[in-house]
């Protein structure tokens, strides 16, 4: 079996990031589910080792910059939950990022934060990961998360 050099999980070793075991639901549904030629990776937060790695609100509490990292976790996290149910080579396209910010009253910059998850994307499909996307402020996150992102990839 030959070893791809250029594909995803390559890239992901570059960047000094593997992924991590898929994090289970906290509720009732599925990390990912394909639909025909789509994954639909449900909101994913900023666990690692079942542990969250930071809570509360952007702008009081949670800067900006920790958010960005952040949501690169959630976003690794998507990553590890489309791996494990169709494989990350067999991603042809990111097709719509959603990003949710919990944010303090006045915190504005929920764009900048969501790029953390939309730059690893980019890093890792190149043109590929180049996709349409939201970022939303919102009042609360489940568990007191900062940030939580869903992902929709195209596969073949």
């Amino acid at each position: 079996m030959s070893v791809v050099t250029n594909g995803p999980h390559a890239r992901l070793a570059e960047l000094g990031l593997e992924l991590p075991e898929v994090v289970p639901p906290v509720a009732s549904y599925l990390p990912a589910v394909q639909s025909g030629q789509h994954v639909y990776v449900s909101g994913q937060l900023p666990l690692a080792e079942g542990k969250l790695l930071a809570t509360g609100k952007v702008g009081a509490g949670v800067s900006a910059e920790q958010a960005k990292q952040l949501a690169q976790r959630c976003a690794l996290n998507a990553l590890a939950a489309v791996d494990s149910l169709v494989g990350l080579e067999n991603v042809v396209k990111v097709v719509k990022l959603t990003g949710f910010v919990a944010s303090a009253p006045g915190f504005t910059g929920q764009p900048g934060v969501i790029n953390g998850a939309s730059d690893l994307l980019g890093t890792v499909f190149g043109e590929a990961g180049r996709h349409a996307r939201s970022a939303v402020g919102v009042a609360e996150l489940p568990l007191d998360a900062p940030v939580e992102v869903e992902v929709i990839f195209e596969v073949s």
